[in-house]
């Protein structure tokens, strides 16, 4: 997710004046929900035995961890940096959207209002790129274009899992984008930024394929993904922070195995995409992606990104390791038990990830409280 330094020009980065945090608080909190509904979607999706919730939420949890609550939050982190008034309706549709689903409103209705925001998104990377042309904002902006069909198919009622591809194109375009701009300083040559470009091309060669032939739209896709992911790991600055110390050396700690994931993932999409309908071997080909790749890049990117976004300061710390290395270990373990076909490692694993995610949350809130009082 992009950097709210990256949005604007430099000569402008001084001069932000951001809503303070009563202004966003009630959006901020709804996200908080939204997100802990999908975990709890999540624990009874793989097998756990909770309290019910509401709403089918294990046929709910992809579309609110996706378009409910990653979908808003990148939206308004957009809104953030742009400071326009009318962006701020993208990462609300949004937000309504995974609401409605939470209270059990007519499916449409939510689906629809997250037609919306993600047209709205498309939106605000036109104006963006209006603002800066450049290869990683249009990189970027088609990533919002991938949310939109996807979203567009889930609204038509098809399968979900038909939209997943395009889901997940869109969280992967809208993390290279910034990954590609952040490596203009190693100044890649054009034979290198021509790379990148082929290997986003057959990704999203893969994503219309789908629409007619979906098994080989996902291998198609699988190799673009597993080819953009070797690239990001050769050519990412994160190689060389990696080396430096502090805040710094744990986003690079947690930008490179989010790379490997993301080979993994791209390789079993390439070669098990005849499973990719459901079932455990399903569940290994989205978590390499979306826990393994996003939620590894979250981790990293969260001390740069929410300060700007809550108007808050958070003071970084060590035990920001703690929630990366069990969200890693407990991902081998469930990602282990899907390809093995034992039951007991992914259900494990699973419940792991969410306690992952849960203790990320805990100590970014512990690190806002130090770094209100220091």
């Amino acid at each position: 997710m992009k950097s709210i330094v990256h949005t604007i020009p430099k000569s402008e980065a001084r001069v932000i004046h951001m809503p303070k945090i009563p202004a966003r608080a009630p959006l901020i909190a709804l996200l908080g929900v939204i997100l802990l509904a999908a975990l709890w979607a999540a624990l009874v999706r793989i097998g756990w035995e909770v309290p019910a919730l509401p709403i089918a939420p294990a046929s709910q949890h992809g579309a609110l961890m996706v378009s409910g609550f990653l979908g808003a939050l990148i939206s308004l982190e957009r809104a953030v940096a742009l400071k326009r008034r009318w962006t701020y309706a993208v990462p609300v549709l949004a937000a309504l959207g995974a609401l409605s689903l939470l209270l059990g409103l007519p499916a449409m209705l939510g689906r629809g209002l997250m037609v919306l925001a993600a047209a709205g998104l498309v939106g605000i990377f036109i104006h963006i790129f209006r603002l800066h042309p450049s290869i990683d904002t249009a990189v970027m902006g088609v990533g919002s274009v991938l949310w939109l069909i996807g979203n567009a198919l889930w609204w038509m009622n098809l399968p979900v899992y038909r939209a997943v591809p395009w889901w997940v194109g869109f969280l992967v375009l809208t993390i290279a984008g910034e990954r590609l701009e952040l490596s203009r300083v190693l100044r890649p040559t054009r034979q290198v930024q021509f790379l990148f470009a082929a290997a986003v091309g057959l990704f999203i060669a893969g994503l219309v394929t789908s629409l007619v032939a979906f098994e080989l739209g996902v291998r198609v896709s699988g190799a673009g993904l597993l080819t953009l992911a070797i690239w990001l790991l050769r050519h990412d600055i994160a190689r060389r922070t990696i080396r430096k110390s502090g805040l710094t050396r744990f986003i690079a700690a947690c930008l490179l195995p989010g790379y490997i994931w993301m080979i993994l993932g791209g390789g079993l999409w390439l070669m098990l995409a005849h499973l990719f309908v459901g079932g455990m071997a399903y569940d290994a080909m989205l978590h390499t992606l979306l826990l393994g790749f996003v939620f590894s890049m979250i981790f990293g990117h969260a001390p740069i990104i929410l300060p700007a976004v809550l108007n808050v300061p958070i003071e970084y710390t060590s035990a920001f390791y703690r929630h990366l290395v069990l969200l890693h270990g407990s991902l081998i373990l469930r990602v282990a038990g899907d390809l093995a076909q034992i039951g007991a490692m992914q259900k494990w694993g699973g419940l792991l990830n969410i306690v992952a995610v849960l203790l990320f949350l805990a100590n970014t809130v512990l690190a806002v409280r130090r770094g209100s009082s220091a």
